[in-house]
């Protein structure tokens, strides 16, 4: 059984996507290997209609805590296809099927495999989306700096990402999988938005596991290089919906630096975190589910 995820064209590692090749093998020890034959679907945003064909060489597909979002719609499920769970209530709801199989994003199983005794060292960190890193990581790096934040690098290890989670007391994120993960290590996070291409549905769905609104800050994108518009229409529809409520936010946005808006979000901003009965409650069905799997798997 071979494990599918979404490896970015441009090369850049992604701690949501790098996450898959950290966590399954830990959770599903000697059963995912190189026969294409059946394919593990697991964290990420990657049920669309161009899935199908993207493991078309498998005779069976298993899809387990994944979500919908990007692309269109997948309107049929494929016959061969085994959904064992989804990231939320909107990918149940979008895919037509039972509430029952909208559970969680497998990230949180972390908790399950990671534990630090660490000290908190950072009252705050800052982990951006990885298309935002892209264009602009050190600046992002120089103004964290410069206000005493944390910078959480998504391209960094793995084990890195979750050390210094672990070591902060409130994560700001823009990255979905910084605010998953520091919520299974039950560290309060707050959401942040900055561009159209923070997707607002993906969030809810996570959000809708766990019983939390999505109420994200949204900032107006001062930084060099971050995109402020993705092509077509409903980006463009995008972008004037995150430019209105960042306008709402910050009234005169041109005198506002980076550096201010992210003091004033981390004076202002109502943490986040899931109860852990919660958390606990959706690990144990997670958890479930695999046990299913591996005996459904079991040669």
């Amino acid at each position: 059984m071979k494990l599918f995820y979404y490896q970015r064209p441009d090369g850049f590692p992604n701690f949501g996507d790098r996450l898959n090749t950290w966590l399954w093998q830990r959770l599903l020890p000697n059963f995912l290997d190189e026969d294409e034959t059946t394919i593990f679907v697991g964290i990420g945003t990657l049920i669309n209609q161009l899935l199908p064909q993207r493991v078309s060489s498998a005779k069976k597909v298993i899809i387990f805590s994944t979500g919908v979002g990007y692309e269109q719609p997948l309107t049929t499920i494929p016959s061969h296809w085994k959904i064992y769970c989804v990231r939320g209530k909107l990918s149940a709801k979008r895919l037509g099927l039972s509430p029952d199989l909208a559970i969680a994003d497998g990230g949180i199983l972390v908790g399950r495999c990671f534990q630090s005794h660490l000290p908190k060292i950072y009252e705050y960190a800052y982990m951006p989306h990885i298309h935002h890193t892209k264009f602009s990581a050190p600046f992002i790096q120089k103004t964290c700096d410069a206000i005493g934040f944390k910078y959480i690098d998504p391209r960094d290890s793995i084990e890195q990402v979750l050390s210094t989670i672990s070591q902060t007391k409130i994560l700001l994120a823009e990255a979905m999988h910084g605010a998953i993960v520091a919520d299974t290590l039950r560290v309060p996070w707050v959401p942040i938005v900055t561009s159209p291409r923070i997707l607002k549905l993906k969030w809810q769905d996570w959000c809708s596991s766990v019983n939390l609104p999505y109420q994200p800050d949204h900032l107006y994108p001062l930084i060099p290089g971050y995109p402020r518009y993705g092509r077509g229409i409903q980006s463009a529809i995008a972008a004037c919906s995150h430019w209105s409520q960042s306008l709402q936010q910050f009234p005169l946005f041109h005198s506002y630096s980076l550096e201010q808006q992210l003091m004033k979000v981390s004076q202002s901003a109502q943490p986040v975190l899931s109860s852990e009965g919660r958390i606990e409650q959706l690990s144990v069905q997670l958890e479930q589910k695999l046990a299913q799997l591996q005996q459904d798997f079991k040669h």
